[in-house]
Order: structure tokens, then sequence, then C-alpha cells
């Protein structure tokens, strides 16, 4: 006769069909077991893949539905074989909960690329059951999926690092695009845009920020340190830029035209596609051709660099600017989400949940 496996109580906000409304929702989470970390979620950021994935934009989305990857809070229980946490440490879990652990994505770190990865969300977990994120009160994580928040970052504000911040700092590191006096091109200023501005300044690399939106350009400038706004459809500004930039990090998570940001890379440059848009991008690739030029993708990070960024981030005071909510707040900073109405991450507040 099976045994059935013990666990405990959680509570969150789920959303229970594609409607994405999400409203108060108890559920288990395994008790924690030798290799895990329990921890007491403190916040959790709210990604544009919340919004998706509550709507089963993506058509993946098994309900119900507890979001959140963006997670930090304090250790309240570790098991036998932890040895790099203890009760009371900082803690956080990004966009990843489990992998294979034997392919060679995982033997290089980068779990996010394994073929078996589970999601801290709407996935299936190793035991069969259901992953559900950080709109919630605890989360029982494997180790090797933790990472260690620095003291000197504020929680609320690391939180959108392991997902928006590691989203942006996984791809300037990988495509090269981390030099200084390199010229970077960051498309849209948002929850990724903004960081991406941060890390690259932080890099010294020059910033011209891409955008629909010319009120951004005043924060752009004096708030974040960019070096110069161009607006998208302003053909005059655009040729200003024209095959000037070594590398562009394209954060849009709607389709958009790709030619326009092709021509303003030098030859050899390379525009990476961090934005996941439900709808296919079109290349053209004449310019591709033309000018040796990739045009590349990238999603969140692997294990090892993850808690590197969050380091490099706390070694030069990079934080996420952000808005905190309570979570009965949630289903209109969706909404508002929805319509970019944001500046520039929401975080749920848990502590007082």
């Amino acid at each position: 006769m099976e045994t059935k496996k013990k666990t405990r109580e959680a509570h969150g906000y789920a959303a229970l069909d594609s409607s994405g409304f999400l409203s108060p929702f108890s559920f288990t989470r395994r008790l924690n077991e030798d290799d895990d970390v329990t921890i007491k979620i403190l916040y959790c950021g709210i990604c544009h893949s919340d919004l998706h994935l509550a709507r089963n934009e993506l058509g993946f989305s098994v309900y119900p539905l507890v979001p959140g990857h963006e997670i930090v809070g304090e250790v309240i229980e570790t098991g036998a074989n932890v040895q790099t946490f203890k009760v009371g440490d900082r803690a956080g879990v990004g966009c990843i909960v489990g992998s294979c652990g034997s392919c060679d994505s995982c033997s290089q770190n980068l779990e996010c690329y394994c073929k078996k990865f589970i999601l801290t969300y709407s996935s299936t977990d190793r035991d069969g059951t259901t992953t559900y994120g950080g709109y919630s009160d605890i989360i029982v994580v494997h180790q090797r999926f933790v990472f260690s928040i620095p003291h000197s970052l504020p929680l609320h504000s690391a939180a959108p690092l392991l997902c928006a911040g590691i989203s942006v700092y996984s791809p300037m590191r990988y495509y090269g695009l981390d030099r200084p006096g390199l010229h970077l091109g960051v498309v849209g200023l948002g929850g990724l845009g903004h960081l991406a501005v941060k890390f690259a300044k932080a890099m010294e690399m020059r910033v011209t920020v891409i955008s629909t939106s010319p009120h951004k350009q005043k924060e752009a400038i004096q708030r974040f340190g960019a070096d110069k706004f161009v607006i998208s459809t302003d053909d005059e500004q655009m040729k200003e830029v024209m095959e000037s930039m070594d590398g562009i990090i394209d954060t849009v998570s709607a389709a958009h035209p790709m030619q326009p940001l092709m021509d303003l890379l030098k030859v050899q440059g390379k525009l990476v596609v961090v934005g996941g848009s439900p709808e296919p991008l079109l290349v053209p690739s004449i310019p591709l051709l033309m000018g040796r030029k990739i045009v590349g993708g990238s999603i969140c990070g692997g294990t090892k660099e993850t808690q590197e960024m969050l380091n490099f981030a706390a070694e030069n005071k990079i934080e996420a600017d952000v808005e905190i909510i309570p979570i009965s707040y949630v289903n209109t900073a969706m909404e508002r989400l929805f319509k970019g109405d944001i500046k520039y991450r929401f975080v749920i507040d848990l502590i007082s949940a």
C-alpha cells in the first residue's frame, strides 16, 4: 500500500481559469526533505509572465494557478543535506525550481535550458504534484534553486532581480555585451528595461533607450543614467543612431517590427530578444546577411549566474524600482500591468498578508 506523502498547509492567491482573476486559495506544499529549503515568503514581484500564464496566453497553464517567480523571504527550515543555508537567512527563488541535474545544460549550471526543467509554478514537480508560485505564504524548494540575497540589497527591491534582473544580465554576459565603451540599446523601459540600463551603466557601457513613450525620457536619463533616449516611432531620431550600436537588449513582450532595430546595429551587431511575445516576430533575412548581424534570445539564467548577478547587483547598488502593494490589490495591479501603468515593477508585500 502506497504511503500518502505528508504535506503542510499553504495559502495564496490563484487564478482558477483563463479569465486570470486571482482569488484566495488554500493548498499544500510538501514537507521539507533532506535537500530542501523552506522559505517564509515576504515579497514577490509581479512579472509580465504572470499575466500571460494567468490568462493562459501561452497555452500551457495549469489551473488552479498560483503565479509568482520573483520570490524573497526568510529561511524557516532546512534539510539534513543543506549546508549553504540556515534558519533566519535571507533567500530567494526565481523562475526554476527543478531540472534533471545530469544533462549538458545542467552540468554547465544552465538549468533553465534543461529539457526537463521545472517551472516555479504551473509545472509538474518531481513528485508529480503541480508547482505553485510566490503569491503565497511559504515555498519549499530544492537547495540548488535557492539563492542567497546579500544583506545590502533591500528584500522588496531584490525580488524583481530574480526574473527581470537575471533576464537582462544573463544575455549581456553571454553575448559579450558587457564591456566598457560598448554602445548598448535597450528597447522598452519597463521592469526588464530599467534594470538593463542600470546593469549596463555599472558595466561602463554607453546606453541608448529606445521607447514609444516620450514621457519616460527624463527618468531614463536623469534617474537611470541612460546616455540617450530615442523615440522608436520618430524616423529622424532613429536615423541619428543608425548603425551605431554594438548590441540591443529587446525587452518588449509583444509583437513589434524587428528591422528598424536591426538597422541600428553596427556590422556584426547583436539583437537579443528577452521579451516573450505570444505572437511570432518577423526577422528579415537580407539585413542579417548584409551586416553579419545576429538575432538571438535568452530566458532568465542558470543558478550559478543568478547568484553572480545578485552579488554584482549588491556590489554596484543595483535595485529594482518598485511599487509595493498588498495581495488584495493584485487584480488591479494585473490590469495596470496590462496597460503599462507601472514604474517599474509591482512587488507584493506578503509580510502583512
